[in-house]
């Protein structure tokens, strides 16, 4: 480039050279710039309106615990891991080759497809299972028992929001763990990661994860133990082992790194 620039220069074309080569100049400018803009971290929206937390059990299990207001909670259809998105949250329900096979429904509509289709979000696939519900016209949580989002009881049909996983039954000592196994709770003696959604009476939501393989016995005794002691009121399991995910400002847990197709997200401000 120099060197024709230079013949050129040579020709006497001394005005056409000082053109080209503002122009070549302020080329590379723009391109410094827009290569600078591009490759430039863009600022993410940041959710607010959550506390996060350890708890240690005395079984050893330790949970990641994420507190938040129903009303900050967006469940959302995703194709990536949970700690590749710009959402601070958690994994959702169960699935299967991108179908999702737990109740997953806003103002009832399924986050994938529409109503009665399979795999978008309409059932819990197979057996009916607890689901979480929030009310927002009462402002109160309830975990039911359902097949599919059409058998959910809800104040308003255009107000709510549901989360499917399996019964916790956290204030059924004597038959939690037979209901477990008729939802067919996967791996349930066996140490895997497991991820959970309960809820207090103040009727805070809380997002866990444990930080090591457990079982679900051990899960659900470290939940009781650690989270709101005696105002702990119910909740559910989400999917677990590989699938047991978080994100926020503290802390990025990626399971064993694999896709998830469904999260509770915290709305940003």
């Amino acid at each position: 480039m120099i060197a024709v620039l230079r013949n050129r220069l040579a020709r006497g074309n001394e005005r056409q050279l000082q053109l080209l080569l503002a122009g070549f100049l302020l080329g590379n400018l723009i391109a410094v710039i827009l290569s600078a803009y591009w490759t430039t971290p863009r600022e993410k929206p940041v959710p607010v309106h959550y506390t996060y937390a350890t708890y240690a059990a005395a079984n050893g299990v330790k949970l990641h615990a994420m507190r938040t207001a129903p009303d900050n909670i967006e469940l959302k259809h995703i194709v990536t891991n949970v700690t590749a998105t710009a959402d601070y949250g958690i994994n959702g329900g169960f699935f299967w080759n991108g179908d999702l096979l737990s109740i997953a429904v806003v103002n009832g509509k399924p986050l994938k497809g529409e109503p009665n289709d399979y795999g978008s979000g309409w059932y819990n696939i197979d057996y009916p299972k607890g689901t979480l519900v929030w009310d927002e016209v009462t402002r109160s949580f309830s975990v039911q028992v359902a097949l599919e989002a059409g058998e959910l009881r809800m104040t308003d049909p255009n107000r709510y929001w549901a989360q499917g996983g399996v019964s916790m039954s956290l204030g059924a000592e004597e038959r939690w763990i037979e209901q477990a196994k008729k939802e067919d709770m996967p791996a349930f003696d066996e140490p895997r990661l497991r991820s959970g959604a309960v809820f207090d009476r103040q009727q805070n939501l809380w997002l866990l994860v444990s930080d090591k393989p457990c079982t679900v016995e051990q899960f659900r005794r470290a939940v009781l133990e650690t989270i709101a002691p005696g105002r702990l009121v119910d909740g559910i399991f989400l999917d677990g082992d590989g699938s047991s995910q978080m994100q926020n400002g503290q802390v990025r847990l990626k399971g064993d790194s694999r896709e998830v197709y469904q999260m509770l997200a915290l709305k940003s401000k």
